[in-house]
């Protein structure tokens, strides 16, 4: 059970850690994990027809449009990975039998380990063995040093092999699923001026009731074996000189457009929604590939990686982390009287939580604020950040026993990309990530609106959210202390293999989207912006007359990488940055869509001094405050 620092701690015991440890055999952990329920149902992470209901209870309104929500678990952050055992042996290195003999190289004489050379056949009799004799206690030594030597040689060779199967059996514990499913990528980073390039990898929940425990965890009978939520999503991002870090959650209820997605599996084609949907149904539209292509599609930028937990992986790497510290500034019971809520009860003040206390902190959202989604997310900050200062100290994982153990958990629960797939990469992200100080990594909520088509859900909100984007686009951090002035948009030999063609050559088709929700588009924009690239040399400019769709931010989109450095071209003539030229599939040329943000003028507006923080909409929260506490509903007090 959790130790209360406070002045209390949960309701529920909890299990030891030690339960499921390795102390009486190689693979009685991983035994134990499977009579516990945690062993992984293949074929059932995939998408379905089947909807769900709420984790805590909560029944949603028929939609014919969307599956029900359903609250989830969520990725507890990125746990430092044990890296290969001492004494492995690596692909390609041979391995001797332990215990198995072997041939004499040729020409060595067939004698037993230890005879003296006296002995061998061919010595003459009488005195030679006279002599032999007194030597007898060396030769006994002799062998005995032999024989010992030879066991210390075979328990090297039989540890070195352990450990390497060690080794192996976590690689094949991990789940591999492809990185991007949809149609087309955002751009890679520019590197800066040392070569470096950012990091970005996103983090998903899965609310998939696929085992019995995670249907014993997540509640919702009827969903048994349905088709799995991203319940939780956040976007982390290490600089590219890693001295800081960015951390961006989208509430689930969020809608957006979701781009078209391939089951990589069965191979079926998700087309694009017409509208927009709840941003947790990508998961169900082929996996996490689907997932990062609707980030990728909405901020622009490049996702290199992806982790992805469920309910019950997020219980067993609480459990074998030991605990995590969370306050709540009054009693808290998530718990309503129709039997909504995630059961959490804890004292006011700060205490240690894990185990199925850890993952009801981060479901609960009756009892936090004003019981939305957003107030849950800062909850999930607040937990992040402290696992962070803890595996930063490595508090309650000093022996080799409970990393294993926390090794074992975080492999067994963790779906990747394939390219994260081996724990030699999930150690090398980890040193990546230790690299970055608490007080210079930020959590963010993406900034939000309520829908104006349906009050219980959230959109982006204009301007700030885009803002949010670039700065993560750019690379600048969001604790402001770097990035005040934006770098120069760097030149097409720079950014682009493919080199530019002459402005005379390059076909651009200019759209005026500058109108909005309260305003029509501003007349004759197209037109004037045409009038300026054929200036600029561009001659084969051309106006789209046609109504096109309103755009917050202004872009330069191009279908394929042979364009690419075409539609750079573009930009540098216009003063753009880089970050406003994305690849697209909704395009079949260069095209220059003008937002809402360039509705007069021939110069694109650049961003003021100050505007390189983010907006206050994010409810930025520094890594190093350790003094943060949830406020508490005084509904779900007792």
């Amino acid at each position: 059970m959790g130790s209360a620092r406070s002045e209390g701690g949960p309701e529920r015991d909890q299990d030891p850690a030690g339960a499921l440890g390795w102390d009486d055999g190689l693979y009685e952990g991983r035994d134990a994990a499977v009579e516990t329920g945690r062993a992984k149902v293949p074929g059932q992470r995939g998408a379905g027809d089947a909807g769900g209901a709420d984790g805590e209870g909560e029944t949603e309104p028929e939609d014919p449009d969307e599956q029900p929500d359903r609250d989830s678990g969520t990725p507890v952050g990125v746990p430092e990975q044990p890296g290969p055992p001492d004494g492995e042996s690596g692909p390609g290195r041979r391995r001797p039998e332990a215990g198995g003999e072997r041939d004499a190289p040729d020409g060595a004489p067939d004698e037993a380990p230890g005879d003296a050379p006296g002995d061998a056949p061919g010595d003459a009799p009488g005195e030679a063995e006279e002599a032999a004799r007194p030597r007898k206690p060396k030769r006994r030594k002799r062998r005995i040093l032999a024989w010992t030597a030879a066991g210390l040689a075979l328990t090297l060779v039989a540890a070195g092999t352990a450990g390497w199967i060690y080794y192996q059996h976590l690689n094949d514990n991990l789940d591999r699923k492809p990185l991007h499913i949809g149609r087309s990528r955002a751009p890679e980073p520019t590197p800066n001026e040392a070569g470096q390039t950012p990091l970005n990898i996103l983090l998903i929940g899965s609310d998939a009731r696929d085992s019995e425990e995670n249907q014993r965890l997540g509640g919702a009978r009827e969903t048994f074996g349905g088709p799995a939520l991203a319940d939780v999503q956040m976007l982390l991002h290490l600089s590219a000189d890693r001295s800081n870090m960015s951390v961006i959650s989208m509430p689930r209820d969020t809608l957006l457009k979701i781009p078209e997605c391939t089951d990589p599996e069965s191979g079926k084609v998700y087309p694009a929604t017409v509208g927009t949907r709840m941003t947790n149904q990508t998961l169900m539209r082929g996996g996490p590939g689907c997932t990062v292509a609707t980030w990728e599609e909405l901020t622009g930028i490049r996702i290199d990686h992806f982790m992805m937990v469920d309910f019950a992986g997020v219980v067993s790497m609480a459990d074998a982390i030991g605990g995590v510290p969370v306050c709540v500034d009054a009693n808290l019971h998530s718990r309503t009287s129709d039997g909504k809520g995630s059961g959490l009860k804890l004292k006011k003040g700060t205490t240690e939580i894990k185990g199925e206390d850890a993952l009801a902190w981060l479901r609960t959202r009756y009892g936090f604020g004003d019981g939305s989604d957003i107030a849950r997310a800062k909850a999930q900050h607040m937990y992040m950040n402290s696992l962070v200062r803890k595996l930063r100290e490595n508090t309650g994982l000093s022996s080799p026993n409970k990393l294993r153990n926390l090794a074992e958990e975080a492999t067994e629960a963790l779906t990747v990309d394939e390219e994260l797939a081996s724990v030699a990469e999930l150690y090398a992200l980890a040193e990546e990530l230790k690299k970055v100080a608490p007080n210079r990594t930020t959590m963010a909520t993406m900034p939000w609106i309520w829908s104006p088509s349906d009050r219980n859900r959230v959109e982006p909100k204009p301007d700030d959210a885009e803002q949010l984007f670039r700065l993560v686009r750019e690379d600048i951090a969001l604790d402001g202390r770097d990035g005040d002035s934006p770098s120069p948009s760097p030149s097409n030999d720079e950014t682009s293999e493919d080199p530019a063609a002459d402005p005379a050559e390059i076909a651009v088709l200019v759209r005026n989207g500058t109108g909005s929700q309260v305003a029509a588009p501003v007349s004759g924009r197209a037109s004037d912006l045409v009038k300026l690239l054929t200036e600029a040399g561009f001659t084969r400019a051309t106006a789209d007359q046609s109504q096109v769709e309103n755009r917050e931010e202004t872009a330069i989109l191009y279908p394929s990488a042979e364009l690419e450095g075409d539609a750079q071209s573009v930009a540098e003539a216009l003063g753009m940055p880089l970050g406003t030229v994305r690849k697209s599939a909704e395009v079949s040329g260069v095209t220059l869509e003008i937002g809402a943000d360039w509705t007069e003028g021939d110069t694109f507006p650049k961003p003021e001094k100050g505007d390189n923080e983010p907006p206050d909409s994010a409810e930025a929260l520094n890594g190093s405050d350790d003094t943060a506490c949830m406020e508490v509903d005084p509904a779900f007090t007792w």
